[in-house]
């Protein structure tokens, strides 16, 4: 699961620290900002034209900060979704599972196959990450994979690249992923996981785009390994550490983890396009999953707690900055701020075409998850703005959330505040040569995404 690592690099302030000045900076806004209101819909929606000055308010010391707290309070539903999903996520992957599923398809791809290593595992990767929300997990097998293209003749760019890819494009076409996705969509108005379908086209272009780079990347150097942009030897040597793989054999227990995992999925797309289930069924599934996951590995009862209640730990801190998030949001409406900046926002963009305005939303979703990588912080601090935005904008609030999506997701392997240094640690790859090497294909992936933006508008989405 993105539980959104801290950067631990120096000069780059704590992401506590930055929605905190956001808060302070809010508050100085509201005495200097005219306050204004647009007309709603009963939905919600804006009203185009109807912007009108109102009564300042002022945002005094005392009310500032208490908007932590209320903050909290507010989010009391998102916040406890995540809490209830991710500790219930974390059984699931504490089984294993998918380290076997990889250890597995590692045996089988050898000889003149071993190239299609590279586009099956950054879908499998991705569909976990769409699906499950997993990242971090995927970390150290980041060595594993930078062996595996050693042993191919490839390099440490071409191992390293099937897991950033994978969980950077998995997070960019998220079709169920609770933290990023369903929080966005919970704070448009719309049905959890709704537009799925579109999501997944999306997912699969980027997969293939990127497969297709990477691939022709690796043929080259297998062919010439002069043609590596790693020339250190130091670089080039790694070894497969066996026992790793063996630790996690592909078991009976391991496959009927994955049928529980296929039937919760199954279960959840049935429930929100059938049944308009929210959170409260949603987490109700997770539970399941997570529980039975425990059962169908013979774990105690005490050890299926202890490993749920280690994912409720590590997601506190992401549950916190939801809450710094949302007084940040707070601050905005309760001074009628907030429909003041829409509308200075609106007016550059309005003069634009509909699809310029959109495409430099992306940009700007993407700037911000340098400062804010958190996807879930993210979604609160950006979608109450990107949201009304796109109503004055004639942009659909499926499109708003696509958008989103595609600013958070694969950034997140090529910002310094992101998860890139991490994933350059255990590849043991310098960050320069990282960047050097994979800014052609972030380039690449960003027009993509323009492209998919595009296509959204013209279908309306």
């Amino acid at each position: 699961m993105h539980v959104d690592d801290e950067a631990h690099i120096t000069g780059i302030p704590h992401v506590y620290t930055i929605l905190f000045l956001i808060i302070i900076l809010s508050a100085l806004a509201t005495w200097v900002t005219p306050a204004g209101q647009y007309s709603r819909s009963a939905a919600g929606e804006i009203t185009p034209g109807t912007y009108r000055e109102t009564e300042p308010k002022p945002m005094g010391p005392m009310t500032t900060l208490s908007t932590v707290y209320r903050g909290m309070v507010k989010s009391a539903d998102t916040v406890f979704f995540i809490f209830i999903t991710f500790a219930s996520i974390s059984v699931v992957v504490s089984t294993g599972v998918f380290q076997a599923l990889i250890s597995r398809i590692l045996d089988l791809f050898k000889g003149h196959s071993r190239i299609l290593i590279i586009p099956i595992f950054i879908l499998l990767i991705g569909i976990a990450s769409s699906t499950m929300a997993v990242f971090e997990e995927m970390f150290p097998f980041v060595s594993i994979f930078v062996a595996v293209a050693a042993a191919m003749k490839y390099d440490a760019l071409v191992g390293m690249s099937i897991v950033a890819l994978g969980i950077g494009l998995g997070y960019s076409g998220a079709c169920l992923n609770p933290f990023t996705v369903g929080i966005a969509q919970g704070i448009a108005g719309l049905p959890p996981f709704s537009g799925a379908a579109y999501r997944i086209f999306c997912h699969l272009l980027m997969v293939l785009i990127a497969s297709i780079y990477v691939m022709l990347y690796a043929y080259r150097v297998s062919r010439n390994p002069e043609s590596s942009m790693i020339r250190r030897k130091n670089l080039w040597e790694s070894y497969m550490d066996k026992k790793v793989l063996e630790k996690h054999p592909l078991n009976a227990r391991h496959f009927t983890v994955l049928m529980l995992i296929l039937a919760g999925i199954t279960t959840i797309i049935w429930g929100v396009s059938r049944r308009m289930w929210y959170f409260e069924q949603l987490s109700a599934v997770y539970l399941v999953m997570g529980i039975g996951s425990g059962v169908i590995m013979g774990w105690s009862p005490d050890k299926i707690s202890h490993k749920w209640a280690e994912g409720a730990v590590e997601i506190t801190s992401t549950c916190l900055k939801i809450a710094f998030a949302r007084g940040i949001l707070l601050i905005l409406e309760d001074s009628n701020i907030l429909d003041t900046l829409i509308y200075w926002l609106s007016m550059p963009l309005e003069r634009m075409p509909r699809w310029v305005a959109a495409e430099s939303m992306l940009i700007v979703q993407t700037v911000i998850n340098f400062f804010v990588p958190s996807g879930s912080g993210q979604a609160v601090v950006s979608m109450p703005l990107m949201v009304p935005l796109s109503d004055l904008l004639g942009i659909s609030r499926q499109t708003a959330v696509l958008i989103f999506q595609f600013g958070d997701g694969i950034s997140n392997v090529i910002w310094l505040t992101g998860s890139m240094p991490i994933l350059c640690k255990f590849a043991k790859i310098p960050p320069r040569l990282w960047l050097r090497w994979f800014t052609p294909l972030f380039l690449i992936i960003v027009l993509t995404q323009m492209f998919c933006i595009a296509v959204a508008l013209a279908i309306n989405y």
